[in-house]
């Protein structure tokens, strides 16, 4: 009898890694298919990769979850308007080459790489490996999407010659000044300094050409808006504050339900209607298509606003210090 509900226990405790195990094999198969990357190079990958439980509670507590009065003041400081004035200054000619060359502003270039890492200071402590590892492998919620970055990575690492648990990035796996993920990596850098190689993890003249040739290829629109102000009662926005980041509805539908808003706007203009946590109630906006490509860099409204309200001030601050 004893001997019995030992090798239960134990059954117990092997049959789910053998499991996950089996999983994991399945899964290394389909992306080397898939991304024709070899079997054996995504194995020798995964032996190395360590389970980083920090990498999971990171990605379950984000910032985003915080309400806007307070996640805007984690980004919108006159510490970090300093550090992008001055990163501004010192990297002009290719901020202004970047911005004519991609057809993007040169303050949302800035704000990018200010809210990602602070202008390269905060590029992230986790082994990037490690890290997709983890939400690839044992979060599958995610599994689909991180194993798939995962592989990726493994292929930018060859290309780039990198030691694979040398490169360090986000609980996400997103590496550099702009913290790009690996396919975004490899689909959207650019080497702007012309050295014959993609640096974003060093080079601040690729991760700025990179950060904008990446808002040109999701269709910024030059010299249009991204968000405006907007006046409503919580019962008129109700039925307009869709989860969906897409613009799905007219501005005329809106003003017919009694939103109003400064701004002027054409009847057919697509918008989409945020509501946004303030310290008491809630501001209400109008978002166009250049604030859905800002989300494009990350889901999040919260982060998309902080952005856009932070290059505003960067702007403004820059026309202050290029008068003076």
């Amino acid at each position: 009898m004893r001997l019995c509900c030992f090798l239960l226990l134990l059954l117990s405790q092997v049959w789910p890694k053998l499991t996950l195990a089996n999983d994991q094999q399945q899964r290394l198969q389909a992306l080397s298919q898939e991304l024709d990357i070899p079997l054996t190079q995504l194995q020798q990958a995964a032996d190395q990769a360590q389970y980083q439980q920090a990498v999971i509670d990171a990605i379950t507590r984000p910032w985003e979850a915080k309400p806007w009065h307070l996640y805007r003041d984690l980004f919108l400081t006159e510490e970090r308007l300093a550090a992008g004035l001055a990163f501004w200054q010192q990297h002009q000619q290719t901020i202004e080459r970047a911005a004519q060359t991609f057809q993007v502003p040169a303050q949302i270039i800035v704000a990018i790489i200010g809210v990602e890492t602070y202008y390269g200071r905060h590029k992230g402590t986790y082994p990037v490996i490690d890290a997709l590892y983890t939400l690839g492998f044992h979060y599958p919620k995610r599994g689909q999407f991180f194993s798939k970055e995962f592989a990726y990575f493994i292929r930018l690492a060859e290309q780039q010659d990198w030691q694979l648990d040398q490169v360090k990035g986000s609980y996400a796996g997103a590496m550099g000044f702009g913290q790009f993920i690996p396919s975004s990596y490899l689909h959207y850098g650019v080497d702007f300094d012309n050295d014959g190689k993609v640096d974003m993890l060093n080079n601040p003249v690729d991760a700025i050409g990179s950060v904008a040739n990446y808002f040109h290829q999701h269709r910024w629109q030059l010299g249009e808006a991204v968000v405006h102000r907007a006046n409503a009662q919580a019962k008129q926005a109700e039925p307009w504050l869709r989860n969906e980041l897409e613009l799905q509805d007219r501005w005329q539908q809106l003003a017919d339900a009694g939103i109003t808003s400064d701004a002027h706007l054409s009847p057919d203009t697509p918008v989409k209607l945020l509501a946004l946590e303030e310290a008491e109630g809630h501001s209400y906006w109008l978002a166009e298509h250049n604030f859905y490509v800002i989300t494009r860099y990350n889901r999040s409204p919260l982060y998309a606003m902080a952005v856009y309200q932070f290059s505003e001030r960067l702007r403004q601050a820059k026309v202050e210090l290029d008068v003076n």
